[in-house]
């Protein structure tokens, strides 16, 4: 068996240990991200919110072309994805994107089902704003949906504030979107 065939197997073994027995996971860790894992973000959630709430093709669509746009025009000096993971198996994701003129946008934050009520979604979301305010980005956005009302708190809970709502029906499904701003200059 080569090194990518063993890390598979043991990543599923780990994976399904975790599906079992959400708490018999240790600590997580956030790391960046690696080859790959990009496309298994966009795909992932894709997955879960399809389960979850019935959106289709086109959120698809939409992640699919936020993370080839990130990995196209990467700028590690401006932009991160970061992956938190439980024994090695990716436990949630978020990327922050350059938007030009000082703005940063917090984007395609999840956390797998087995991991939530861990933090990690605190975590990421810290991460993000620590990241650009350290880079000297004035202003940090983000796009999110009432229905999402874990990561709505969350966001309340790291200063960001609702400057926008809308409806749309862009995912296949009517949905209230909402744009929140976090302001980072002192």
């Amino acid at each position: 068996m080569d090194g990518l065939a063993r890390r598979d197997l043991v990543e599923a073994l780990t994976r399904a240990r975790l599906l079992l027995d959400p708490a018999s996971g240790g600590a997580f860790v956030i790391r960046p991200f690696r080859t790959g894992e990009p496309a298994m973000i966009a795909a992932r959630q894709s997955l879960l919110y399809a389960e979850s709430h019935g959106w289709g093709r086109e959120l698809e669509t939409l992640e699919s072309e936020v993370t080839a746009a990130f990995l196209r025009d990467f700028n590690p000096a401006r932009e991160q994805c970061w992956v938190a993971d439980i024994d090695g198996v990716l436990a949630g994701a978020v990327f922050v994107t350059d938007e030009g003129d000082g703005v940063a946008r917090l984007r395609l934050l999840h956390v797998e089902p087995f991991a939530r009520r861990r933090g990690i979604g605190d975590a990421l979301v810290a991460r993000c704003v620590g990241f650009a305010r350290d880079t000297g980005y004035h202003t940090l956005m983000l796009w999110t949906h009432t229905v999402l009302e874990s990561a709505r708190r969350i966001y309340a809970a790291q200063g960001f504030v609702c400057v926008e709502t809308a409806m749309h029906d862009a995912f296949g499904v009517p949905l209230q979107g909402e744009t929140w701003r976090l302001e980072l200059a002192a």
